[in-house]
Order: C-alpha cells, then structure tokens, then sequence
C-alpha cells in the first residue's frame, strides 16, 4: 500500500481534533475576530448577573423582542423575553412549525460567576482602615483574591424602597477595592499550610477605606466611608441590610498572546456561552420555536428562584403550549436543548489531571461533554448515543469545528451544569461550551476560535 493510500485510510478512519485557525478560511477568521470583539464588550459591561440581564435585554428589544409576563398572548412570530427578578433572562421566539412534532429548540447557560458577596452587615474597621466583610461566592481558590483590584457592583434598596444601583471600580478615575495578604518576611507559618487553608474565609475581607474623619467621632474610618456612600447614593449603614454588592476584578478583558489569538476575562465562566446563546437567538430568523436561558445561581448549585431548579422554566414551556394550544408533555418529549456551559481547557502545565485522549484543546472547536460529574459520574446528564448522533451529524452538516471533551481524570475531581434539571422535564440535553483556561480564576483565558465555533453551532442548532 502507497503513501497516498495510507493517507487516504487514515483520513477516512481516524479522528482528530483540529484547530481552527488552521482549517478556517481567512474570512471565517475575520468573522470570528470582529464577534470576539463584541463579546469583550459584554464580558467587560456584565461582570455580575444583573448586569448581563440588561445588557440581554437591551440586546434583545433592539431585534425586535418584547416583554412578555404571564398570561400575555403569544403568537406564532412572535419574539418575547421574561425578566425574572432582574437576575435572569429567558429568551423566546415562536416559529411557524409545529411544535408538537419538532418541540422547542433550547439553550440553557448562566450568567453568573465566582465572586466575593459582601456579607449584610460587613461594614467594619480596624487599625486605621476600614474593610468589608464578605462571603466568597461559588468554587473558588481564595489565595486568587487577594491582593488584585477589585471593583464594587450590585443594588441597593434604601429605607423608602428606592433601588440604587452601584458600580465603582471600572472608570478610568473610580478607586478600586484590595483584599490584604500576608508579606513574605512574616509568612513562615502560612507558607507551611495546604494551599486551599493558606488564606481563610473569614480574612477574605475587602479594604474599602483609610482616611478618619476629623472630630471627635468614633470608627472614624468607617463613617468617612459611611459618609462618602451618603453623598453618592443616600445610604445609611442599615441599608446594607437590603443590598446585595459584589466585589469582582476590576480587569479589562483584553487579548491575551502576541498573536491575538487569546482572550483574557473575568466570568467567562460562563458567559462565553451566554453571549453566543444571546446573540444565535437575537441575530438569526428560524421558522422554529426557539428559547435561549440565562441563568443565574449555577455555580451554587442552580438554587432559589432565579436559578435553574426554579418551575419558573417549565412554567414558561407551558406558556407557550397553552398559547399554541399544545400539550406540554408531548413538546417536552420531542424538544432538545444544547446546556450552554464551559468546560476545562487541556494546559500542558497541569497535564497530571488531564486524560488527554478525552481532553478539550484550546482553538480546537466548541467542546461536546456527552456527561460531566464525578467519579462514576455523580451528578452528570449523561446524553444518549441517539442524541449525540444528530448533534454529531448537525454540527458536521454545517462545518462546525467542535470537539468531544471530558472535564479531567475520572478521579481528579469533577463539576456539574445545569444540564441535568433540563433532563429532568424529559428534554434530551447535552454540554456543549467554550474550553477555558484557569477556570474560576479571576483572570481566564479563552480562544476567539472556540467562541465563535459555539456561536455558529448554536446557530445551526435553532435554526436547522
């Protein structure tokens, strides 16, 4: 058998990922660089959940979207979204076909991210300085925290109900906010603790101020920040109590490597999904019943009413059947949905955790996760071969690079999405998301090739 002929064989029967800035064409390139650029807008305008909400909704209203609340009529042609609470988004278009045999077309991300809360009654001070409180929210590796510029976002309700929003962190001349960390001269001890006990929970607190009001007052630091906070958004220290402020880094997301190639972010996690899931929905005409979820509270387990565990999903479903007069439990049946989330990026500095076989390679494409979990799959949506078969044959249809991935070594941890609460409502689902680099981190990296590969696989996904 000739060269040509083994070669012929191999390309015929064996798989491989490829990367995409090698098997696109310039103009693909050009595509996907000028998308990465509208993404880096939104990543940089949505840095907690409330604030991708209306960026969403902005976005949305300006293709033609409208408001929907329960028991609004709803027309086939139509283009709703449903804020709920302000703190997540479900998106909306009722196609043509019929929706009892094809069932809805669904994507399903979250718009939340790690991030430090401040605690309800956090305001303190102590030698000369004053400090917040806080309670780290989701999986994060606490030493990450400390001692990088943070930036203040969140609302607050003043005693006659007014809600102020608050930002201060992201202009050029707005001050930013620091977590302290031990100096190297005085750390021995510290330095002999695991890395997860290095830095406590209860010292992730964040410095806020450091000027004493002149007088003879009490914790001047604090009331001169009490004062500052009066003046700007009439605040009193008890409205704290009705406030939910968030402390996250205060970075620009910016390109990451000489070749641009890389992006560089805080909440990639995951919005690198959501503004793909926003933007397939909002910017592509489908005869289709479509519905694009934007979650919050995924990375504490998908609770409370804004999270992906609330009926408020089905509710909606429901909605829709009633209003095309449609049995809910048969469109359920015959709907499918992509759960939008991220995955981990293969980095060759941790190999040891990696399986590499089944690893996601950065640029080689959106990641397909047939299950994610822990050990013996704890946890996971496991997707059928069925359904994997038509994403497979979608994807490849409509030269869409993507790759099969799994998180990491069976037994090197494990994560979970929101997959398995769609599968719960008898919808086939399976994880599909961008691989990222240093998840969870402050600062993760993503490639342009691997966003705009998500971006066009959700689009084929609702509209083929």
């Amino acid at each position: 058998m000739d060269t040509k002929t083994f070669e012929e064989l191999e390309e015929k029967l064996v798989y491989k990922k490829e990367n995409f800035f090698e098997r696109s064409s310039d103009e693909k390139i050009g595509r996907a660089l000028t998308y990465a650029e509208r993404y880096r807008k939104f990543l940089d305008f949505s840095k907690t959940e409330r604030e991708a909400v209306k960026f969403a909704e902005k976005y949305a209203e300006a293709k033609g979207f409208k408001k929907y609340n329960f028991g609004d009529e709803i027309k086939a042609g139509g283009k709703y979204y449903y804020d709920n609470r302000g703190k997540s988004l479900v998106l909306f278009t009722v196609g043509r076909e019929d929706i009892a045999k094809d069932g809805i077309k669904i994507l399903a991300s979250h718009i939340d991210s790690p991030r430090l809360d401040a605690k309800q009654n956090p305001l303190y001070e102590d030698g000369d300085m004053a400090f917040l409180k806080t309670h780290y929210y989701g999986g994060i590796k606490k030493y990450q925290w400390t001692t990088i510029p943070l930036a203040l976002h969140g609302a607050v309700v003043l005693a006659d109900g007014k809600v102020v929003d608050v930002n201060i962190g992201e202009a050029e001349d707005d001050p930013v906010f620091y977590v302290n960390d031990l100096l190297p001269h005085l750390s021995k001890e510290q330095n002999t603790k695991p890395l997860s006990q290095a830095i406590d929970g209860e010292t992730l607190n964040v410095l806020i101020g450091g000027r004493p009001l002149k007088g003879d007052f009490k914790e001047k630091v604090k009331l001169s920040v009490l004062k500052v906070l009066n003046e700007k958004y009439g605040m009193v220290e008890k409205d704290f109590l009705s406030a939910e402020f968030s402390l996250v880094p205060a970075y620009k997301a910016k390109d990451v490597g000489l070749d641009r190639a890389l992006i560089g972010g805080y909440g990639h996690d995951d919005r690198v999904c959501s503004f793909p899931a926003l933007t397939a929905i909002c910017d592509n005409e489908t005869d289709k019943t479509c519905m694009v979820i934007l979650a919050d509270k995924e990375e504490i387990g998908s609770e409370g009413n804004t999270g992906m565990q609330c009926e408020l999903y089905r509710d909606i479903i429901d909605a829709i059947c009633e209003g095309l007069k449609k049995p809910s439990a048969v469109v359920r049946n015959n709907s499918k949905c992509l759960s939008a989330d991220v995955t981990a990026g293969y980095d060759p500095n941790f190999s040891s955790v990696f399986e590499k076989k089944n690893s996601a390679f950065v640029s080689s494409g959106t990641a397909i996760c047939k299950f994610t979990g822990s050990g013996g799959k704890s946890g996971s949506n496991d997707a059928s071969a069925e359904f994997m078969g038509y994403i497979r044959k979608l994807f490849d249809d409509n030269d869409i690079n993507w790759q099969s991935a799994e998180l990491g070594k069976v037994d090197a941890g494990g994560g979970g999405t929101v997959a398995k609460y769609i599968a719960k409502m008898n919808i086939d689902t399976v994880d599909i998301g961008v691989p990222v680099i240093s998840m969870h981190a402050p600062y993760e990296v993503i490639s342009k090739g691997d966003l705009y590969s998500t971006y066009e696989a959700f689009s084929a996904f609702l509209t083929k």
